[in-house]
């Protein structure tokens, strides 16, 4: 491995150095570490790392209770503990990829991916303005062209750059805020007069594919795109319908099903396109929705309210700051009104990692980090 010569001389090159041979040839942490060194996240607060703790946003998560179960404390995960992410860092023996918004976040740190995650930001550039500043995906894309343009310069020789490129796993995990922070928001946005469910899924996969196309260009190679789960499950869209007890609101889920089919076929027409690269699917709906339906066979015994909430199915946008959470957060499905628990995102990030076809299409994370 080549880098250029820098001010900081030796010190600085056996750092970068160590850093990445430890990911790229160490070989011992997991199967996944002999092979892979970096992974870049795009996505929204479901795997937000603290992105959201530097722009003027409604939606943060930087306080307590939020990390209650986390040695970081509040660090801006909307959470009670780690993200489906961090969990999948950990399988793939790789150290949690910074905040790209972090100022910290410079020099070797980036070797090992950066996460350019926002809370309320969506395939399209208008979703989610109403709860203030955000990175969309196409922002989260120049975000990363920005961090390329640094890695080019510790980095020496196109051959390395591109072999590092090709190796580093891409995580997208998008869709969600354009239906519940827009679409499904008629006050605010007016996307639902002019599109019907079909034709608005068929606008978001456009939008995404294009992003995905744009992350291709600059050299990356592998890509887990994750679905969108049963957003009509979750304590926001039960209180914002009023559903019966017990029940999701069934034409919100419906409604869902165009963009993962949607999804599933781009994957498809990818990798036929884009020979030397692997685009995976990841079925969200199937995985979340599974621990819905059989909550006992993963350790759950709350499925419809948020754990930092009071009451049953408040809707409020992020948990009431410095409030006592449920005690049973290992049996939550549900931490606040949009996000799963810590437990949950551990089921979740196993099933995205190793879980068969159905769960991930048509390789899991763990063979692709091995090609």
């Amino acid at each position: 491995m080549i880098f250029k010569a820098t001010t900081h001389g030796w010190m600085y090159f056996l750092v970068t150095f160590l850093q990445l041979s430890g990911n790229w040839l160490a070989g011992g942490m997991s199967q996944g570490s002999q092979t892979v060194p970096a992974i870049f996240v795009f996505g929204d607060s479901l795997v937000d790392v603290g992105n959201t703790n530097f722009l003027r946003s409604l939606a943060k998560a930087n306080y307590y209770p939020y990390g209650i179960d986390s040695p970081r404390g509040p660090s801006g995960r909307f959470c009670d503990g780690k993200t489906m992410v961090d969990i999948i860092d950990e399988m793939l023996g790789l150290p949690d990829p910074p905040a790209y918004t972090d100022p910290s976040t410079r020099g070797n740190r980036i070797l090992g991916g950066v996460n350019y995650a926002s809370a309320a930001g969506g395939i399209l550039d208008e979703t989610g303005r109403h709860l203030g500043q955000r990175f969309s995906l196409s922002q989260q894309v120049l975000n990363f062209e920005s961090t390329l343009n640094q890695i080019r310069n510790m980095m020496y020789g196109p051959e390395i750059i591109s072999k590092y490129l090709a190796k580093s796993i891409v995580i997208l995990n998008l869709g969600s805020n354009d239906y519940i922070n827009n679409y499904l928001l008629p006050p605010i946005y007016n996307t639902s007069y002019i599109y019907n469910p079909q034709q608005f899924a068929n606008l978001l996969i456009n939008g995404y594919t294009r992003q995905i196309l744009r992350l291709h260009s600059l050299g990356l190679r592998k890509m887990f795109i994750a679905g969108i789960g049963p957003l009509g499950c979750i304590p926001n869209q039960r209180a914002f319908w009023q559903s019966p007890p017990d029940r999701c609101v069934d034409f919100v889920n419906q409604m869902l099903g165009s963009f993962n089919e949607g999804l599933r076929l781009l994957v498809d027409r990818l990798n036929g396109n884009h020979p030397g690269a692997i685009f995976v699917y990841g079925n969200s709906y199937a995985a979340l929705g599974d621990i819905l339906n059989t909550p006992q066979r993963y350790g759950f015994t709350v499925v419809d309210r948020a754990c930092c909430e009071i009451g049953r199915n408040r809707g409020q946008i992020t948990c009431t700051p410095f409030t006592i959470p449920c005690s049973n957060r290992i049996q939550s499905v549900f931490w606040d009104a949009f996000h799963p628990t810590e437990a949950a995102n551990a089921w979740l990030a196993k099933r995205a990692f190793s879980g068969p076809r159905s769960d991930c299409y048509p390789i899991n994370i763990q063979q692709m980090s091995l090609l």
